[in-house]
């Protein structure tokens, strides 16, 4: 094993609240810092925990577009890894949840010969189903990112939860913009209108970023999606619009090896 390493933890969404002993820990220890969080009062906190921390946050004004940019921040770790330095990347949320930059980083990193690993933490899905009151294993719950979403036929399971996310960019096929306009929202609305009723209602969350605030927690019917107000944190949450289907097959089977387990059991033996 090489000297130097690369350890990506997450600060959780909440300032202050989310962050685990443990990261809290490698970031004290690090010989270098790098962090890409969602706004400039997080940076300010971590800043203060460490003396040689640096925001990845400039990279997305030196490259065309966002998959270069996160390319130049793996570049820009890496670099301090090879130096033979403890190198702790801390991210916004969960660092495997919605990030390029630590996956690839850490990925290599490892090929590369150096001590290299991710520790979980906080994400907005964690957020959002304490606060929405959403258990993910009551109907189930489906999640996509929302571009993704619209550029691929997916299989809709109108009883289960659907989430979205980045519904900010939804339809952005640059990955150079920030947002998109309304219409592309509206593509977006046209297409989930073939699977759910025009006023189902659904939900933009956004989770608080502070113990002073509240999360966002608009409901509304599909159909004002488009002209509805979203940020970069918006998500987009359909709740289910129909109810589970018994699978008549599969439960006949069940039934038939219940019956046959409770008949090997009445044996008694000689």
């Amino acid at each position: 094993m090489q000297q130097g390493s690369l350890i990506c933890v997450g600060t959780g969404i909440m300032l202050g609240a989310h962050l685990d002993p443990l990261s809290r820990n490698y970031i004290e220890q690090a010989d270098v810092v790098f962090m890409l969080m969602a706004d400039a009062m997080t940076e300010q906190w971590l800043l203060q925990m460490h003396p040689d921390v640096r925001s990845l946050q400039p990279f997305y004004h030196q490259a065309p577009s966002r998959q270069h940019s996160y390319q130049l921040m793996v570049e820009a770790m890496l670099a301090e890894v090879a130096a033979g330095k403890k190198v702790v990347g801390a991210f916004y949320g969960h660092p495997a949840v919605f990030a390029l930059v630590p996956h690839e980083a850490v990925r290599q990193a490892r090929e590369l010969g150096y001590y290299s690993k991710m520790l979980p933490g906080i994400s907005a899905e964690d957020c959002l189903y304490a606060d929405l009151g959403i258990d993910p294993g009551r109907y189930g719950c489906q999640l996509y990112e929302c571009s993704q979403f619209m550029f691929y036929q997916r299989t809709i399971d109108t009883a289960a939860y659907l989430v979205l996310w980045q519904l900010g960019i939804a339809g952005d096929r640059s990955l150079a913009r920030f947002s998109t306009p309304d219409q592309y929202r509206q593509l977006l609305t046209d297409y989930l209108c073939q699977f759910y009723p025009a006023e189902h209602l659904i939900t933009l969350y956004e989770a608080a970023s502070l113990p002073t605030e509240q999360p966002r927690i608009d409901s509304m019917p599909l159909n004002a999606l488009a002209s509805a107000a979203v940020t970069g944190k918006t998500t987009l949450v359909i709740p289910p619009a129909s109810k589970l289907q018994p699978n008549t097959a599969m439960l006949a089977q069940l039934a038939a090896l219940d019956a046959q387990s409770d008949a090997q059991s009445d044996v008694k033996p000689d």
